[in-house]
């Protein structure tokens, strides 16, 4: 299968030299060899031809803002609903967000702050290329919210925090998920630490910090995205 990583933004500097950038930890996460990798930098002004290029599409988070005043957002939506229908769609984080605003929902910036460390969402909603469990826990790093749904999209799975934090679409293969299965936690911990001070206050941070000694499902949700685009394309 080839997969289309569509890459909407980058770490901080030094971070980037010690883990990579996104594609890199989505194909970590995914497996180096488990699929024909194309990276388009579309926060770059570098968008794929047709969504014919790939046979999926995985769209990467990303420090902006879906309402962001940038070119290459409202460019990106125009592709999402091209190739709605055309080929499975994968988002996470920023990604997540910028699916829900393309088919038709909302995104705001909550007035419930950040969202960050490890968060637990409750599985709402098992999908046939699910294995259990209930909930899952993965890294968080977001300020944004899906607040409306799209039509046709359902949750499935959430939390208090995130009513709508991850998304199944009904009229389409596509899943949408607010948590970055592709976040080590090494990295996470990295972008707490360059982000202390300005955009996080010290107890905020050492409470993210705090979260990362319990396990996650990063592996779990890893093999999920396999399962759902093995099915979606079959």
């Amino acid at each position: 299968m080839k997969l289309g990583i569509l890459k909407t933004g980058a770490p901080p500097p030094g971070a980037r030299e010690r883990f990579g950038g996104y594609p890199d930890m989505f194909r970590k996460l995914l497996g180096e060899d488990a699929y024909d990798y194309s990276v388009f930098a579309v926060d770059e002004g570098e968008l794929p031809a047709s969504p014919e290029v790939c046979d999926a599409w995985l769209v990467t988070g990303s420090s902006c803002g879906v309402y962001d005043p940038l070119p290459w957002i409202g460019e990106l939506k125009g592709f999402l609903n091209a190739a709605k229908g055309r080929a499975p769609l994968v988002g996470i984080c920023f990604g997540h967000q910028v699916m829900a605003e393309a088919f038709g929902g909302k995104v705001i910036k909550s007035p419930k702050g950040w969202g960050l460390g490890e968060h637990q969402y409750a599985v709402l909603r098992a999908e046939d290329w699910m294995d259990g469990p209930d909930h899952i826990r993965l890294p968080a790093s977001h300020q944004d919210q899906v607040v409306e749904l799209p039509p046709h999209a359902e949750v499935m799975a959430a939390n208090a925090f995130a009513p709508m934090g991850a998304l199944v679409y009904r009229d389409q293969p596509a899943i949408s998920l607010q948590l970055h299965p592709e976040f080590e936690p090494q990295y996470a911990v990295a972008l707490i630490e360059a982000r202390r001070g300005s955009r996080y206050a010290d107890e905020e941070a050492d409470r993210a910090i705090a979260s990362y000694r319990a396990p996650d499902d990063r592996a779990r949700v890893g093999g999920w995205i396999r399962n759902f685009l093995a099915r979606a394309t079959a």
